[in-house]
């Protein structure tokens, strides 16, 4: 790949943010001439992001800590349509309520990583349907629509797919990438932003963009896209048997959150400490060079550090901290996640591989069964030999039993 001069490109490339970008040259001359603006787009599906979209936030943050100001776009217009990338099909129709409701969690997430306010280089928000919400249909059409074929909008894998599959795309779907190209000829015409920013599955689109602000506002507009991360087995980021690994700790407490990144397989650890970290290059090497138990250090270094982030320098301590009991004095932790069962059935007695159902250390009750009869079930740390073996209100220390699968995943059973 050719050399970069610019702080923020050199700073992606080493660190294995760039998968593609329209004109990298162009792009790299004009982040040398000064500070410049760059977007990425979020819609508000849920009440908080999760960390299949912490690479993104993670290039806003460099962008801003390189001298450039990044705007988060919050898709309040386009969350109404949903985005058919990757989409088997439509998405659930959410209530202009659900949508504000979701954008205010999700904003929560942003002032963690992005500093906020109304200097050059601060981070700023905006929601795109401040625009979209007024616009004329007629005159949308016949202004915008002229620049796009559907020849070309039939290319792309979000239509293409789709219809390969025989699984049906609305028109309301179909609008939705000139929707989000005319977000990004808005935002040059109000904030001069310059780049559009996203995952790899978002190329077509960001071309659509690009290709929208030259023949509009006559802009040079670039695009640049991350690569979709899979962990080194195959699985999906931000997706665990328990569900998503959220960023809001109203969501995923903050321990929950560190001991996702401390099970990081070992074949990922340098990968993500570039991509979700700051540290530096040459102690990332370091550390990914470690062999043996000693690797288990850098996946502590890797979740106290992408811990901090997330929810601050005492969250990520204490997390830590409740590792070490945990692990290293099988002691019992107010920190840990917990569930509750009723009062009545924990006197009547529960059997063990009902209640790691329960608990949500196991899918099913085939899947319990089978962790405790290869050992891998505990109670109170001591290992349980019988999946069905009843556990009661008996078994309760300090007023909780705590379960553990394998030997990371614990889960406090309290009765109410």
């Amino acid at each position: 790949m050719t050399s970069v001069r610019s702080e923020f490109l050199r700073v992606v490339t080493e660190r294995g943010f760039l998968h593609q970008c329209t004109d990298l040259e162009a792009l790299d001359k004009r982040l040398t001439e000064g500070a410049a603006v760059a977007y990425i787009g979020f819609d508000a599906t849920a009440q908080s992001l999760h960390v299949g979209s912490l690479m993104q936030i993670m290039l806003l943050r460099w962008w801003q800590k390189t001298g450039n100001k990044p705007i988060v776009l919050m898709g309040g217009g386009t969350t109404r349509i949903g985005d058919p990338t990757g989409k088997d099909e439509a998405r659930k129709m959410l209530s202009d309520d659900d949508i504000a409701r979701n954008m205010a969690g999700i904003r929560t997430v942003f002032t963690k990583y992005l500093g906020f306010g109304d200097g050059p280089t601060d981070a700023m928000m905006v929601n795109n349907a401040d625009w979209l919400d007024r616009l004329n249909y007629i005159s949308f059409l016949r202004d915008y629509g002229r620049h796009f074929t559907i020849n070309r909008m039939m290319t792309f894998d979000s239509v293409k797919l789709r219809l390969e599959r025989e699984q049906p795309l609305t028109f309301l779907e179909f609008n939705y990438m000139i929707l989000q190209a005319y977000d990004f000829a808005e935002l040059w015409d109000r904030n001069r932003c310059i780049l559009q920013m996203g995952g790899s599955d978002q190329w077509g689109n960001i071309v659509n963009g690009v290709e929208l602000g030259r023949r509009v506002h006559q802009a040079e507009l670039f695009g640049l896209t991350s690569p979709l991360l899979t962990t080194s087995s195959g699985a999906k980021m931000g997706k665990t048997a328990n569900g998503a690994v959220w960023l809001n700790a109203d969501m995923l407490s903050p321990w929950e959150f560190w001991q996702y990144w401390r099970n990081t397989e070992d074949a990922d650890v340098g990968r993500f400490l570039r991509l979700y970290t700051e540290l530096p290059l040459d102690e990332i090497a370091r550390l990914e060079a470690l062999q043996g138990a000693e690797i288990n250090e850098a996946k502590k270094i890797l979740a106290g550090e992408i811990t901090r982030l997330a929810h601050g320098e005492d969250a990520a301590a204490e997390a830590a901290e409740t590792a070490r009991k945990t692990f290293e004095e099988g002691a019992l932790s107010a920190n840990l996640p917990t569930v509750t069962v009723a009062a009545a059935d924990l006197e009547a007695g529960v059997a063990a591989f009902a209640l790691f159902v329960q608990a949500g250390l196991a899918a099913s009750n085939g899947e319990a069964r089978r962790l405790i009869q290869q050992g891998g079930g505990r109670l109170n740390d001591a290992a349980i030999k019988d999946a069905a073996e009843v556990i009661s209100a008996r078994d309760l220390k300090d007023g909780v039993l705590k379960l553990t699968a394998g030997k990371k995943r614990h889960v406090l059973v309290r009765p109410q």
